[in-house]
């Protein structure tokens, strides 16, 4: 992903202050860069990597920054760097693993607007909307809204309804996805690829939905995550390969590679029922219980069908906490 400090988005796709019924400029500026570092040992260091960038969001006159997640899982150091160039530490609140989202508490008093919190519910195909990056317009995109679909992530991930916007933004982490009323609808999470017309393809990003943070944001700022028993996770990374669920990796120290689940393993089943697509996958699992129950798997290898059991766990259990400042 790029550096938040070396690019600008070409001026073709930049948005423009007269296509938008609202002050764009200021809008805009409750966007902010946010750097990340993370301890060598953490868990996830190996697959995030150590030194993390991206964006985030004022939503709060407080300091109060939203953001995607995996940029500051494990962090223990967070600078954030307004648009006029000042940067001032931050301190990690918290994150949710079922939406992606991550809260960041500024260290300072600053005089920054935060952007008002839409509905993402009432967002339409087609619709205009700007997706916000740090440093103004010239690391925005004017972009429309292509898909609202379900989206499930190898990671053990699943949203119900996620927003799809085109051109893409090059560094889409963390982004303000601003709808026409001027509010925020989304947090941009990832790059991905749309089939389009002739066999060509474009790049697209996948926002996650504001209405998901509102009934978890105070859990978030108080407890650091949702105040409800954490679903099961295996800590397997799968895909869909032919109408087939295949593991493609196994999270070090995991349930999954605890119990033996391999790399090349097929899914048949989750206790007893048939799946045959990443959301079924998931979603299947998280019904047996809340974490630490059992999870009966029917999986083929080399030729054989075979039961295993895997004692799932909470994901965060596997995590380092917030460093407090």
């Amino acid at each position: 992903m790029p550096s938040v400090s070396d690019w600008k988005v070409p001026v073709s796709v930049q948005p423009k202050p007269e296509d938008y019924d609202y002050d764009l400029d200021e809008a805009l500026s409750a966007v902010v860069a946010l750097r990340a570092s993370v301890p060598q040992d953490a868990f996830t260091a190996e697959t995030l990597g150590t030194e993390r960038a991206g964006n985030g969001v004022f939503i709060r006159g407080n300091g109060l920054v939203l953001t995607i997640g995996y940029l500051i899982t494990e962090a223990d150091t967070i600078w954030i760097t307004l648009n006029d160039g000042r940067s001032v530490p931050g301190h990690v609140l918290g994150f949710d693993q079922e939406t992606g989202f991550g809260l960041v508490q500024v260290l300072a008093k600053l005089d920054v607007p935060a952007l008002p919190i839409g509905h993402s519910s009432t967002a339409t195909i087609g619709e205009r909307v700007v997706v916000g990056g740090a440093g103004g317009r010239q690391r925005s995109v004017a972009a429309r809204i292509v898909a609202k679909q379900e989206f499930a992530g190898y990671w053990e991930y699943v949203l119900d309804e996620a927003i799809f916007t085109a051109p893409a933004h090059p560094n889409w982490g963390g982004t303000a996805l601003i709808g026409p009323a001027g509010d925020l609808i989304g947090i941009g999470s990832l790059q991905l690829q749309q089939a389009v017309e002739r066999g060509q393809t474009q790049n697209i990003n996948m926002m996650v939905p504001i209405d998901l943070l509102k009934p978890i944001v105070e859990d978030l700022v108080k407890f650091g995550r949702r105040n409800r028993p954490a679903r099961p996770w295996l800590g397997l990374y799968a895909t869909e390969v032919e109408n087939r669920l295949v593991i493609v990796g196994l999270a070090d120290r995991g349930p999954a590679k605890t119990a033996d689940i391999r790399t090349g393993d097929i899914v048949l089943s989750v206790a007893g029922r048939d799946v045959r697509d990443l959301a079924g996958f998931f979603r299947r699992i998280w019904e047996q219980g809340q974490a630490g129950v059992e999870i009966p798997l029917t999986i083929y290898r080399d030729g054989e069908t075979m039961d295993l059991r895997v004692k799932s766990s909470e994901r965060n259990r596997f995590l380092k906490g917030p460093s407090l400042h």
